[in-house]
């Protein structure tokens, strides 16, 4: 059972990042006969021991269907599953266990989301976004734009990746039925002012997504203080396992949406001429549960917790910082993106090589990053990229390791020349 994180002041103790290191198993093997040097956190973050643990206990000891018998395992396993609940709740600061929903992924939650509002949006009706956003946070609103007619409205970023309320402003107008907005950018690490964003468009009646699945993972996120009435996340991004989002859902906003799918546990009772729905979040949550992934994710979600997520935060921007040095010292590179406050993501091209090509090449160096489009078309169109690499930092990664990524660099560059 993962009972919730009780939290107090742990700021003052000092980052042991070698000590956090030692309870991830895969950090220490080795990548073409280097240390591994895992930079692509931004896709997947690594596993802790903690989080495995609690998964293996899960399948082997209290393994069994939930809220579905009265047996002893199946008790247990629901207990277990339940309490997962109110850690997402506590990590999220949300007013109630009633607003988490489980899902399967963060594509899913929004997915959702995108379904539960279709009968509102009509013929005109514009939803807001940013050019930033992640395809998972763009393809089911074009839906609606195929489906009901909705039109796409994008706030646009600076030359620097900065993003300014002025054009929230400009874009948010008498149409606007959503706001659907990534926290932070997975391609250039931007910030978006969330809590401005939600204040405007509350003022409007306006309800907003926030996308969260970088923020979750980098910014200390208080749901509450926000103000949005969506938040989604993904629990692979959190250090914890693959086969789970959050939909995080005022509850005024959950009563009144009808549910994405159909199945067990997500009715009250079924007729012959009728159905009645459960109340939420069960109302979201239909057929099996990802039960052990729940529990796995509450694990990490802990571990994070007893880090500390401002400590984290503080981790990352220093290595952020660092890397912003070290790669801008390199002849020909190029990075996207250098937003005020930005999160710890750099995205970078070598002139006149490929970013596949850049990314095999480290990678015989034992650097992992990721190279693409990084699901983020309009973004890298908007800077006149056709594709970049990404280094993305977690927290526990070291300066060391931004050293070899740009001795890597250089090798590249060199080999190039």
């Amino acid at each position: 059972m993962n009972a919730p994180f009780n939290s107090q002041d742990l700021d003052q103790r000092p980052y042991d990042v070698e000590a956090i290191r030692r309870d991830f198993p895969i950090l220490s093997r080795t990548v073409y006969g280097k240390p591994l040097v895992y930079l692509d956190n931004g896709a997947s973050a690594q596993k802790p021991t903690a989080m495995l643990e609690a998964v293996h206990r899960a399948y082997s000891e209290e393994y069994a269907n939930v809220h579905r018998g009265l047996h002893f395992l199946s008790n247990a396993a629901t207990e277990a599953f339940e309490a997962s609940r109110e850690t997402v709740r506590q990590f999220l600061n949300a007013a109630s266990v009633d607003e988490i929903i489980f899902t399967r992924s963060a594509t899913e939650a929004i997915n959702l989301v995108s379904y539960g509002f279709e009968q509102e949006i009509g013929e005109g009706d514009e939803i807001v976004l940013t050019i930033m956003e992640h395809h998972s946070n763009l393809v089911p609103w074009h839906f609606l734009r195929e489906r009901r007619g909705a039109k796409l409205v994008f706030v646009p970023v600076g030359d620097d990746g900065s993003i300014s309320m002025d054009e929230f402003e400009k874009a948010i107008g008498p149409r606007t039925k959503l706001v659907a907005i990534t926290h932070m950018s997975n391609v250039l690490g931007t910030v978006t002012p969330v809590k401005d964003v939600c204040a405007l468009a509350q003022a409007h009646r306006i309800p907003v997504l926030v996308d969260g699945s970088q923020g979750a993972v980098h910014l200390n996120v208080d749901v509450q203080d926000i103000g949005c009435d969506f938040y989604i996340f993904t629990g692979h991004k959190v250090y914890g396992p693959t086969g789970i989002g959050v939909l995080y859902g005022r509850r005024e906003r959950l009563d009144a949406m009808r549910p994405f799918n159909g199945g067990g546990e997500m009715i009250i009772e079924v007729t012959e001429d009728n159905v009645t729905y459960n109340a939420p979040p069960h109302r979201f949550e239909a057929g099996t549960p990802p039960i052990v992934q729940a529990i796995g994710l509450a694990a990490s979600l802990n571990y994070m917790m007893s880090i500390g997520r401002d400590r984290i935060s503080a981790h990352e921007h220093d290595l952020l910082t660092y890397a912003t040095d070290r790669l801008s010292a390199i002849n020909s590179l190029r990075i996207y993106g250098n937003a005020p406050g930005k999160g710890g993501i750099i995205s970078f091209d070598l002139e006149g090589i490929h970013s596949h090509d850049v990314a095999m090449l480290i990678d015989r160096e034992g650097v992992a990053v990721r190279a693409g489009t990084h699901c983020a078309q309009p973004l890298l169109k908007r800077f006149g990229a056709t594709s970049t690499c990404r280094a993305s930092f977690a927290l526990y990664n070291t300066r060391a390791e931004v050293d070899s990524l740009a001795e890597a660099l250089e090798k590249a560059r060199r080999f190039f020349a």
